[in-house]
């Protein structure tokens, strides 16, 4: 009887009972700000265990959501082991992940983790060569492949009603608090790799293929920021893309928030500004010849919607599509990027042809956006930032 109850709620629409069980690796800023809070809505995820060597983030996150296991990063070992958790999201400094994502993966755990997927394209090779021999699945969290303007963006540009968009640009400023680790790690965690994904990601998924050069790359320091002055805090970057089309982008530590993009086209023009931070709607105006038209998307949780996202692909035996390539395609210009930054010279890439594109209908999460909670010994990495409301 049990059976054919579940059959009928299947047949229904109604979601499967089954939960993923993930454990949080890293109780950062990232993890306890936005992916925890989110994960008890999604439906098909659980948080069941912690990672991390903070003894107090251990209790206190333990006992809020209810994970009945702690290890210490030192214990991952063991905790691959445990048979606590069926899957991990890793919230580690960017240089720690291929240190977590391939021991999880040779033990058949899936892997969600933070972008950018490591800061190296030799680290990313180590991690493709992980996913390939699993049996586990691995996706990288490109929280805007779910979100709703984004995809409707995409699909603005996909439908011709731009014309040939040939012209991206976009920038994305956020002041950093000096006390942040991202202030005193070099360019490991300076705007290029941890700003830059964004800008990348978007011009390619708005253009559809993959850069074949980065033209330039400027970057300046500003002492009176506060920040270490071993790395640019402020950068300007050129990319050429096949077919005459071109992306320019600034990011910066040290400049007032900001983080809109433009895609232009003989025929029109579409901006999302906001395009990349997540606590209210995106906002997205169309420009047809002289004819504009503005729409604002409704807030939503883009850390709940990718881990809802990617335990259903768990769940279904279904591939997800930012996966392992995904992020070896970002941080392959990445690392072209610090490379022209270092030595002042246009850097060519190598051809590379992205195997898989964003679903814009079977990947649109719709999940209320949540509040953010207090934070156990972490903080947020910029200046003056404000709870994230409800909505």
């Amino acid at each position: 009887m049990g059976t054919v109850i579940m059959g009928i709620k299947e047949a229904l629409g109604f979601e499967s009972e089954k939960k993923v069980r993930y454990a949080i690796v890293g109780a950062g800023d990232i993890a306890q700000e936005d992916m925890m809070p989110g994960v008890g809505h999604t439906g098909n995820s659980e948080i069941t265990a912690l990672v991390t060597s903070d003894p107090k983030k251990a209790e206190d996150l333990a006992a809020k959501y209810e994970a009945k296991a702690t290890f210490s990063y030192e214990e991952f070992e063991k905790a691959l082991k445990s048979g606590t958790f069926d899957a991990i999201y890793l919230a580690t400094p960017n240089w720690r992940h291929a240190e977590f994502i391939v021991p999880a993966l040779a033990a058949g755990i899936h892997v969600l983790t933070e972008k950018p997927m490591e800061v190296s394209t030799e680290k990313c090779a180590e991690i493709l060569a992980a996913e390939k021999a699993s049996s586990a699945k691995l996706m990288v969290a490109y929280r805007l492949h779910f979100e709703p303007a984004t995809l409707d963006t995409i699909d603005k540009v996909r439908s011709g009603e731009l014309g040939d968009v040939h012209l991206f640009a976009s920038t994305f400023a956020q002041p950093v608090d000096p006390a942040n680790h991202r202030a005193h790690s070099g360019k490991l965690a300076g705007p290029v790799l941890d700003m830059g994904p964004y800008p990348v990601n978007a011009a390619r998924y708005i253009f559809g293929d993959e850069p074949t050069e980065v033209v330039s790359a400027v970057g300046t320091k500003h002492p009176e920021s506060g920040l270490d002055q071993d790395f640019a805090d402020t950068v300007a970057v050129t990319l050429r893309f096949p077919g005459e089309r071109l992306a320019q982008f600034n990011l910066s530590y040290f400049g007032n928030p900001t983080n809109s993009f433009i895609a232009v086209g003989e025929k029109g023009s579409v901006i999302l500004d906001p395009a990349y931070m997540f606590g209210k709607g995106l906002e997205q105006t169309v420009s047809i010849g002289e004819k504009k038209s503005k729409e604002s998307f409704k807030n939503t949780d883009h850390f709940g919607g990718e881990m809802k996202y990617f335990s259903d692909c768990i769940l279904t035996g279904v591939d997800p599509e930012p996966d392992g390539e995904e992020g070896f395609a970002d941080v392959r210009v990445l690392e072209a990027i610090i490379e022209a930054l270092e030595t002042g010279q246009s850097v060519k890439l190598e051809p590379f042809t992205r195997t898989k594109r964003i679903d814009t209908t079977a990947q649109k999460m719709m999940l209320g956006a949540v509040s953010t909670p207090d934070l156990v010994d972490a903080s947020n990495p910029g200046k003056g930032v404000e709870k994230q409301p409800k909505n």
